[in-house]
């Protein structure tokens, strides 16, 4: 695949988007697209600022763990948000923005992701991509929010991206999954609109509007797993997420377990139905 062009992303997108986009950069290569609009001036409320690359040199994942992936073989993008008020739930945001992410993927004729709570993309049962959401104070209410997004589009014959901490993991991406694999600028474009749009709607309404959509692509749902938690360690079966977004798990001993903050440590395949 060719490089990103950037007029091409910015003329593919649609009015929604054009109009709450405050600035656009695109870079051949980056330190941590995060890490550049962390540093960067916050847009203003209710409007958008966008980093883009295909080559991250120090990307991060999540509890502070660096993302490693071969130049040139995905698409990083980060969206800064400025929310005039803190909505409530803000962790929930996260899967907010994997839903959007799923949602392009589709528009470009990728169906079939699924989501792995809290923060991951599925595709044939191994890891398409990644989220990191973080936030930034600011004046009276208002807080800025930085949402990442990392998305294997050919890793080719090259080592499979890796994270610092975690053991390997299946790996997929866009070249073996898709079947037609989509041009890279109309699924940045795609994925700037329908980010605007989780922005837009988390703020008006939350993430309760948004929980039926997001269960119906919840990679977890039935499988086997343990949950590494503050409190220590939950095993049993996902049995979906609640209106709040958070990890339901069925440990059978009642009501199933609320998870808000964890790390899924193993989740076995599905049995097979007979």
């Amino acid at each position: 695949m060719k490089g990103l062009d950037a007029d091409a992303i910015r003329g593919d997108l649609g009015e929604f988007a054009s109009h709450r986009l405050e600035e656009f950069e695109a870079f051949t290569e980056i330190e941590s697209t995060n890490t550049h609009l962390l540093r960067e001036p916050s847009p203003s409320p209710g409007r958008v600022r966008v980093a883009i690359t295909d080559n991250q040199t120090a990307g991060r994942g999540r509890h502070g763990r660096t993302w490693q992936s071969p130049p040139g073989s995905g698409l990083c993008l980060s969206m800064g948000y400025t929310f005039a008020r803190q909505p409530q739930n803000l962790p929930a945001l996260t899967l907010a923005v994997g839903l959007g992410v799923t949602e392009a993927l589709e528009d470009v004729g990728v169906a079939g992701v699924l989501l792995k709570w809290p923060n991951d993309l599925m595709a044939d049962d191994g890891k398409l991509g990644g989220i990191l959401t973080e936030t930034r104070s600011l004046t009276g209410d208002a807080i800025a929010v930085i949402a990442g997004i990392g998305i294997n589009i050919d890793i080719g014959n090259s080592p499979e991206p890796s994270v610092d901490g975690e053991p390997r993991r299946p790996v997929a991406d866009l070249a073996r999954y898709a079947s037609v694999l989509p041009p890279r600028h109309a699924l940045a474009a795609r994925m700037i609109d329908r980010l605007c749009r989780a922005f837009a709607d988390y703020e008006s309404s939350g993430f309760a509007g948004l929980a039926d959509r997001w269960s119906g692509r919840d990679w977890l749902l039935g499988r086997r797993l343990v949950v590494e938690t503050p409190p220590g360690r939950v095993a049993g079966i996902g049995a979906g997420i609640a209106r709040d977004g958070a990890l339901l798990v069925d440990t059978g001993t009642g009501a199933p377990a609320r998870i808000t903050s964890g790390s899924i440590v193993t989740a076995e395949a599905r049995e097979a139905q007979p």
